[in-house]
């Protein structure tokens, strides 16, 4: 099974990060499954890629730790596609998704983890 994560601070309001949440998924081709002020989850459309590669998108928010200028956002991507090469179809979206984040600019990276 294919895992990246990433953690962020974002200067954002959790109201205002769930809009902006559906439109980075959208602009990179996934469909939101399941959206809440906590948790966003999304899907990779179908029809490209063979069923295994197909990757999920979890965005979690922590409200335990969020203050009026600050939220840490956590972002899994998976799939069931085993991890065999470096650079696989689950890391080559995670990647994109990260690079979309970065050019947004009020994103801050608290870390980055692979597994």
């Amino acid at each position: 099974m294919s895992r990246y994560l990433t953690c962020y601070l974002v200067t954002k309001t959790v109201e205002g990060l769930t809009v902006q949440f559906e439109k980075i998924l959208k602009s990179c081709d996934f469909e939101i499954v399941y959206q809440s002020s906590e948790c966003t989850v999304a899907r990779e459309i179908p029809g490209k890629v063979p069923f295994s590669k197909l990757v999920t998108v979890e965005l979690l928010i922590d409200n335990t730790k969020a203050t009026a200028e600050q939220v840490q956002v956590d972002l899994i991507a998976k799939s069931d596609e085993l991890t065999l090469q470096l650079d696989n179809h689950c890391y080559r979206l995670f990647d994109n998704l990260t690079k979309t984040i970065a050019n947004l600019g009020n994103w801050q990276i608290l870390e980055g983890l692979t597994s």
